[in-house]
């Protein structure tokens, strides 16, 4: 290294180095694992994420190893009712987007995004590996059916099977929040050329993620209902010990960004010291408000945000008070930073958009339970071979990784011509182009089981709970239709929630994504409860009763396309009035 380039450190540790876009250093403070400077020529960028994609690949096929089939294994191996097994599955599924929150809080505060994700994913393995044993060791596994006699499974079973479903779930949770934050932390964005190129990545690490559930929905359930569910648990638990390999062995070319401390704590004093100088006068001049003197932002990993005129009543907290010392420490729960005070703005305007993406999570959660016991109904035959209905979701997958090339490759550079956006729609045009798609989506479903129950009442086998002469292929439109609106709406929420975030908040900030799927699919399972409770009023067996002939699943379907049509409506306001952030 250069004399140069030494200056060039030591001011970057001072923080006094203004980057440009051909500095040797990045410009948005990421340094290396032993927390120096890092060189834009060797680090980063997509030389750092093969190593990163590996890893999501390799975990996203174990959970989805186990989540694709899971509502088979509930209701074959521990013989449960088709409507309690959807909503254990969506109660688990919710969890493990729920858990996000507790890695995302860990990752900004105190541990890094890096070794966040390396302590949870050993968590997760030994919970795929209890899994595994539940269904490897005889005394765990619960007793096999003998004709219509089958044999609850007993407390322990049940035990040790959650255990490691749950010990998963709190795995995911640090894994999820930080993954696709570190993989974009890997471009600087204060350098236009890379800024442009994370657009891709995002793109392609939900590639990566499809490629995992490809696998899982095809090869790893075909194993699942053919060869036995302790090799089926057993091959995920494998490649999650993979992709934990492949995480650790790009450590020298990560780029690392340094936590900034607790956002929970720093949005509380924000609220704290607003009420306590709510007597005080916000001044006209925004200038006069508090903010360092320094280039750097007072919070760790966090470069200044510009002061905003929305929500005013918060700027009390960066008043000086009278009685405040101007010149020495401040008491942060008296006076915050203009920095602080809009960190916990930009969080509050981008809340009605995330909450939009709680009934578009409750549409892609039927993907998993009511898809597949729609498919265990309808004929699995084509010609000799037999396609496990969970397999179907393989089709949802093959969009993805169909829409994904054409979406970076073809969709993008066409409407560049039109928006003159750099990466062709802005996160909130994507976003609203998914919602759509899933109002599509359901009425597909509803369309198909319209058809379904048509060809069981001609046919007289409404009282057989027996599939009907339908081919399973009549479901591939719904699920490339949830495809396309994945490649909208979710890969649209990683974009905008990290681009809008604010520096130290970002796992956060993807953790709050996350949290729409996981609402989502409690959301789902209220309205499984809801609709069972009020349809099964009067002795009715209710539009999804354990012989699916015999119920409406059609009109649950139309009651999701409702409510995604009216959720599509509130969001095209919400997107309109919401107004981006502006870093100085």
């Amino acid at each position: 290294m250069g004399r140069h380039e030494h200056e060039d450190e030591r001011l970057l540790l001072e923080g006094r180095l203004v980057e440009t876009e051909d500095s040797l250093y990045t410009g948005d403070g990421s340094v290396d694992i032993k927390g120096r400077p890092v060189l834009k020529s060797n680090t980063g960028n997509w030389r750092a994420c093969p190593f990163i994609l590996g890893n999501e690949c390799c975990e996203r096929l174990a959970y989805y190893g186990i989540s694709t089939n899971l509502v088979s294994y509930l209701t074959k191996k521990l013989h449960e009712g088709n409507a309690s097994a959807a909503r254990n599955v969506t109660t688990w599924q919710g969890t493990c987007y729920l858990t996000p929150l507790i890695g995302a809080i860990l990752a900004d505060a105190y541990c890094g995004r890096y070794w966040t994700i390396a302590t949870f994913s050993t968590i997760y393995f030994i919970g795929m590996c209890t899994l595994t044993l539940s269904a490897s060791v005889p005394s765990l596994k619960p007793v096999e059916c003998v004709g219509p006699n089958c044999p609850p499974a007993t407390t322990s079973q049940y035990a040790v099977f959650f255990s490691g479903l749950y010990l998963i779930a709190l795995g995911t949770g640090g894994i999820k929040p930080c993954v696709s934050s570190f993989g974009a932390d890997q471009f600087d964005d204060t350098d236009p050329r890379e800024r442009v190129t994370k657009g891709s990545f995002f793109n392609w690490f939900y590639f990566s993620i499809n490629i995992g559930a490809l696998v899982s929905s095809s090869l790893i359930v075909w194993i699942q209902d053919n060869k036995g569910w302790g090799l089926g648990f057993g091959i995920p638990a494998l490649f999650m010990g993979v992709a934990i390999v492949s995480f650790f062995l790009g450590t020298p070319l990560y780029r690392f960004q340094k936590p900034g401390g607790s956002p929970i704590t720093r949005m509380c004093q924000v609220v704290v010291a607003s009420f306590r100088n709510r007597n005080l006068q916000v001044p006209i001049d925004s200038s006069l408000l508090y903010e360092t003197p320094d280039k750097v932002s007072a919070i760790k990993g966090s470069r200044k945000l510009i002061h905003t005129d929305e929500l005013k009543f918060l700027d009390k907290a960066a008043v000086h008070s009278p009685t405040e010392n101007t010149t020495g420490t401040h008491n942060p729960w008296r006076l915050c930073t203009v920095t602080q005070v809009e960190e916990l703005k930009i969080l509050i305007r981008m809340f009605p958009i995330w909450a939009t993406g709680i009934v578009f999570a409750a549409v892609y959660a039927q993907m998993s339970t009511m898809f597949v016991e729609q498919g265990m109904m309808m004929d699995t035959k084509i010609g000799s071979f037999i396609i496990p209905a969970a397999s179907l979701s393989s089709f949802d997958v093959i969009s993805v990784i169909f829409w994904v090339p054409v979406y970076d490759r073809i969709l993008v550079p066409i409407a560049k011509r039109f928006t003159n956006q750099e990466r062709g729609f802005t996160e909130l045009q994507r976003m609203g182009i998914g919602l759509f798609l899933s109002v599509l989506c359901m009425s597909a479903a509803a369309l198909v089981e319209i058809k379904r129950l048509d060809i069981a009442a001609s046919l007289g086998l409404i009282d057989q709970n027996t599939p009907v002469p339908i081919n399973i292929l009549w479901q591939i439109p719904q699920y490339f239709l949830l495809g396309a609106a994945e490649v909208f709406t979710f890969i649209g929420q990683l974009e905008f929630f990290y681009d809008q975030s604010p520096d130290a908040m970002r796992s956060l900030c993807s953790a709050l994504a996350l949290l729409t799927t996981s609402l989502g699919n409690y959301l789902s399972s209220f309205i499984l409860t809801v609709v069972t409770a009020l349809t099964t009023r009067g002795g009715n067996l209710g539009w999804i009763p354990d012989n699916l002939n015999q119920g409406h699943l059609d009109r649950f379907f139309w009651l999701l396309a409702g409510l995604s049509f009216f959720n599509m409506v509130v969001y095209v306001f919400c997107a309109k009035l919401y107004k981006s952030k502006a870093a100085s």
